[in-house]
């Protein structure tokens, strides 16, 4: 038949050449990326996880990166009292510092530090008695860093006078006061030093300045504790590392004189009778956090602190 008869004038004709082309190019549309690309160029399901697996990588070496960078504090005795105050204070945004909770209880101190965590700070717990040095050794060989080593461990055993005193009462609150200090600075002052702006709290008492009796175990302990205070702050003059001595007198918490009248709950008690606002763990945990976040030149040496009831060392007033 005659092409020009049986079609309309002016049509476009679709040749069959036309026609496979346009359907090879319908067809590469349609068809998956990968189908069409030279082998090397293709892009697979199993490129694509592990490009997600690299990204989900680089995420977490940012985050471990960005906590290697944070400012890190570490507290001793941070189980209860004025260490675990201090610790959820540091661990704040104001603060800012990743905190390394340590003590020998470990429920304690990985209860708080994910409490701290849920709150929105980095807390890390780490079982760690201060009397032992080769474990506080390990402890320090552990961490990447330490801008700021709160000694906080210590404690009262016995209300004995002299006379009538056990020496083992003695050498352990000289132990864990004392020695347990001298570990764990030891063991962290490199780190300290090296962090540009290192700071040292040492938590002595206002026994370390006024005796009183039934306390004679604990006055030389804390006495001690202010003369480590007080030479390391003169040894250090030239080094980029602040000490910084913390001096509570009457804080009521929840462990400190009942450990010392050995569990009896009642004579506890009568040590706060009739004191209306007796300094708390919050009290001491605000001063330690103040003075530590104080520009890195500005140096708290010596932070006396007391109830306004307390006078003095054995002048308190009592509302019964």
């Amino acid at each position: 038949m005659d092409r020009s008869q049986a079609e309309p004038a002016g049509a476009c004709v679709a040749t069959p050449r036309l026609v496979s082309e346009r359907s090879d190019r319908q067809r590469a549309a349609e068809e998956p990326l990968s189908g069409n690309l030279p082998s090397e160029l293709t892009v697979s399901r199993q490129a694509v996880r592990k490009l997600t697996v690299s990204r989900q990588a680089v995420s977490k070496l940012a985050e471990a990166k960005g906590q290697l960078m944070q400012p890190v504090a570490v507290v001793t005795g941070a189980s209860s009292g004025i260490g675990a105050a201090t610790a959820r204070l540091l661990a704040r945004p104001q603060a800012g510092y990743h905190v390394v909770l340590t003590a020998r209880r470990v429920d304690r101190i990985e209860g708080l530090a994910a409490q701290i965590r849920q709150d929105g700070g980095l807390a890390t717990a780490r079982v760690l008695d201060v009397t032992n040095r080769s474990a506080v050794q390990a402890f320090a060989a552990s961490i990447e860093r330490c801008d700021v080593l709160v000694n906080n461990a210590g404690g009262a055993f016995g209300a004995e006078t002299i006379a009538a005193s056990d020496p083992l009462d003695w050498q352990a609150m000289y132990e864990v006061n004392v020695l347990g200090t001298l570990h764990v600075t030891q063991a962290l002052l490199p780190k300290l030093i090296a962090s540009g702006n290192g700071t040292i709290v040492v938590l002595s008492s206002t026994a370390s300045f006024v005796a009183y009796e039934g306390g004679g175990g604990y006055v030389a302990a804390k006495h001690a504790e202010h003369a480590i205070a007080a030479t390391l702050r003169l040894e250090l003059s030239g080094e980029p590392v602040r000490v910084i001595e913390i001096a509570p007198g009457m804080v009521r918490t929840d462990e400190f004189a009942v450990n010392r009248y050995r569990g009896d709950a009642e004579r506890a008690a009568a040590v706060y009778a009739g004191v209306a606002e007796p300094l708390t763990a919050d009290d001491i945990a605000d001063s330690i956090t103040w003075a530590v976040t104080r520009p890195p030149h500005v140096n708290v040496d010596l932070l006396m602190l007391r109830p306004r009831a307390q006078a003095a060392q054995h002048k308190v007033h009592r509302e019964l």
